[in-house]
């Protein structure tokens, strides 16, 4: 019933930029926090950033400073810039998203199916 889908991934050479997006649609009262999350091949998923919904933020340090996450409330939306991007940033990125259904109701998790982020040169 509530759906997220990662987009603006691809193949970006080292020290490049990269913008993803991550759409919500459905059947949605709220949006609290939402998150960017990583895997790269043979390891474990990382958190990377998350936004609040009265928007505060976190990086992993790995990211700080290279990263910047945001988000749109009337798009139900939320991005993270990528920039000065390194090899090991090479990842399948996720989404993840606290969500009300309707007034009143409980707080879900929900999660994207993913969008691959390639950095080589």
């Amino acid at each position: 019933q509530v759906q997220l889908v990662e987009s603006g991934g691809g193949l970006v050479q080292p020290g490049g930029s990269l913008r993803l997006s991550c759409a919500a649609s459905g059947s949605i009262s709220s949006i609290y926090t939402m998150r960017w999350y990583r895997q790269a091949p043979g390891k474990q998923r990382e958190l990377v950033a998350y936004i609040t919904n009265g928007g505060s933020t976190n990086y992993a340090d790995s990211v700080k400073g290279r990263f910047a996450i945001s988000r749109d409330n009337a798009k139900n939306t939320v991005y993270l810039q990528m920039n000065s991007l390194k090899p090991e940033d090479t990842a399948i990125y996720y989404c993840g998203a606290g969500v009300r259904q309707r007034l009143g109701g409980p707080l879900n998790d929900y999660w994207g199916q993913g969008t691959q982020v390639t950095v080589s040169s």
